[in-house]
């Protein structure tokens, strides 16, 4: 099996992609690439069992409506500001990790976002359509999200000071993973040297988690929110250490 985690960003010099290959209960994060166009993304999906994309894969439905009515009206339906900032999958985050994801609405990630869904429409028009559920060759994640999950001090680690911070969280990664996960030289230095890089391993472990039933599913009134939405793939506790496993024991 091989999985890839891509940390997208607005602009391709700050997209990096890291994969990881899987057999025999071991697995080697074994090639990363950075400064990844649309192009260059979709051609490194190519021959993937599953991509951990970081990037939200949809808005708030009330934003979406919110935004029909004022834009038809006008008038702003009166709604409150969390449903509009927030979708349901922020929500669930928060009340299992106490993180809330950034605003897709009202925070820059939305650039990202739409880069996503451009990124999507290609990928459509070429046969190969996205679900925004977990459900896809393409799952959405939250590193840092994931990362507190598995116990791990995901905060201070980007950017040119966080550097000591990034050498911190990979060891304590290398340190619970080292019976099965072995990074390479290249694969070590670049998660040391980028946090893009950084956050493109663990997502490439939570599309791992998606293909063995190890991440929260939807709640099931939350479902059809969820397809129009997106939905983080949110590894449950303890899934860490059953991810070079065959098969999903939770």
């Amino acid at each position: 099996m091989l999985t890839v985690g891509v940390d997208l960003a607005a602009s391709p010099l700050q997209t990096a992609a890291c994969w990881i290959k899987w057999a025999r209960e071991k697995a080697e994060a074994y090639k990363f690439r950075g400064s990844l166009d649309d192009e260059e993304l979709i051609e490194s999906f190519q021959g993937v069992d599953k991509v951990g994309l970081d990037v939200p894969f949809g808005w708030p439905d009330e934003f979406v409506q919110a935004l029909a009515a004022y834009q038809n009206g006008p008038r702003w339906p009166d709604c409150p500001r969390r449903s509009l900032r927030f979708r349901a999958t922020d929500q669930f985050v928060q009340e299992r990790t106490r993180r809330w994801p950034l605003s897709v609405s009202s925070d820059r990630i939305a650039v990202p976002a739409m880069r996503a869904a451009r990124l999507f429409s290609e990928l459509g028009q070429r046969g190969l359509p996205v679900s925004r559920e977990e459900t896809g060759s393409l799952v959405e994640v939250y590193p840092a999200a994931a990362l507190s999950v598995w116990g791990f001090s995901a905060s201070g680690y980007k950017g040119a000071k966080g550097r000591q911070a990034r050498r911190n969280l990979l060891a304590a990664i290398e340190a619970a993973t080292g019976r099965w996960l072995h990074l390479d030289g290249e694969v070590h230095d670049a998660c040391e040297s980028s946090d893009d890089v950084l956050d493109a391993l663990p997502a490439a472990l939570v599309a791992r988690a998606a293909t063995q039933g190890l991440c929260e599913p939807p709640p099931e009134d939350i479902v059809s929110r969820a397809k129009t939405e997106g939905w983080i793939a949110l590894p449950k506790a303890g899934s860490l250490d059953l991810l070079p496993s065959q098969a999903s024991s939770m």
